[in-house]
């Protein structure tokens, strides 16, 4: 039984582009088709990016600014947040 449901049939080529670009950006390497040999915690790194990512593009839409582009917003951000925490 698939627990990770398309809830919008259209959208599952840009969800798994997402998939693999939020991959990426933490440094897995994922393949098309079975991947099994992820670790939990790289699997769980892809998950908490791309949830990460829609949270803060819903934000950004919520102040009514323009979330794009997401992946160098985001490290603004990362690097605001570190260089505010060495302070």
């Amino acid at each position: 039984m698939a627990r990770n449901k398309i809830l919008v049939p259209q959208a599952k080529q840009q969800m798994d582009q997402f998939k693999y670009e939020s991959a990426q950006e933490v440094g897995v390497t994922l393949q098309p088709g079975y991947n099994g040999d992820l670790t939990a915690r790289q699997a769980g790194s892809i998950g908490g990016q791309m949830v990460k990512k829609m949270i803060y593009d819903y934000q950004k839409r919520q102040a009514g600014e323009q979330a794009e582009p997401l992946y160098q917003d985001l490290n603004q951000v990362k690097q605001q947040n570190q260089q505010s925490q060495q302070r």
